[in-house]
């Protein structure tokens, strides 16, 4: 398929990180030449929340995001950034990445923190109005239930690591799943995209990691690798999965500049 005719929406990927300090602009440019006409960028910390603030201003290609990665165990800092997606909700396009981690925080204590952090973010994006960009790592049926249990309305589950059967409830719901380029490699997301329906699928790229291959710089000008796998899986052309996923992303974030086509 001609990158040219793609108009694809990265929506999760970590462009503050500092793997990309030293040559972001030379990443967008490769990622605009792979067809990729948005990114959502997601944060880890309150300084990440302001970062990509900047950088959306610095370029149209970058759509801001603000959370704070669940293995962060810091009411402050949760509180910190509860107050800075209030004060710029104008700008965000989603409250991310935040949710569960059960594979690092391991005490029973310590995920009770986690899940209290988690439902502030949850209460946050519903008064707000904005999407939930979720992390489930080894936590995938409790982040579900959370949610669901919560009312979360917009909710995407990026790179979700748990079993298709574990999904479905969400997908009932109306969420939806994102697949990073590490599909090619990982027979987990291989199943999860055969058994869920494409009407609830995007494609990510996690950058600077989840790429094709193990242990490399994973960038946005990857994300078509995603798209050709979750095509070849669903044996479909390409084209419509483009169309499909894209329109799922105006489904779940609203219509973002540059990705209409």
């Amino acid at each position: 398929m001609d990158s040219n005719l793609l108009s694809l929406v990265d929506t999760h990927a970590h462009l503050c990180a500092p793997e990309f300090g030293h040559d972001l602009d030379a990443v967008l440019s490769r990622a605009r030449a792979a067809g990729v006409a948005a990114v959502v960028a997601v944060g880890e910390t309150l300084a990440d929340a302001e970062r990509n603030i900047e950088l959306s201003r610095r370029d149209g290609l970058i759509f801001p995001a603000a959370g704070l990665y669940p293995t962060l165990l810091e009411p402050d800092q949760a509180e910190a950034l509860n107050r800075f997606i209030r004060e710029h909700r104008p700008e965000l396009v989603a409250i991310g990445e935040v949710g569960l981690d059960y594979w690092m925080v391991k005490e029973e204590k310590d995920r009770e923190l986690q899940r209290e952090i988690f439902k502030r973010f949850i209460g946050l994006a519903a008064e707000v109005d904005l999407p939930l960009n979720v992390h489930s790592r080894s936590a995938g049926r409790q982040a579900i239930d959370l949610l669901l249990g919560s009312g979360a309305a917009r909710v995407q589950l990026h790179a979700f690591d748990g079993r298709a059967s574990t999904a479905l409830p969400a997908v009932e719901a109306g969420y939806f799943f994102s697949i990073p380029p590490s599909v090619v490699r990982s027979r987990q997301k291989q199943k999860l995209v055969k058994r869920l329906p494409l009407a609830c699928l995007l494609v990510e790229t996690d950058s600077p990691v989840l790429g094709p291959e193990p242990g490399s710089r994973n960038e946005p000008a990857n994300l078509p690798l995603a798209l050709r796998a979750v095509a070849e899986i669903k044996a479909l052309p390409e084209e419509a999965v483009a169309e499909a996923v894209t329109a799922n992303a105006a489904r779940l974030y609203g219509r973002l500049r540059g990705s209409e086509g």
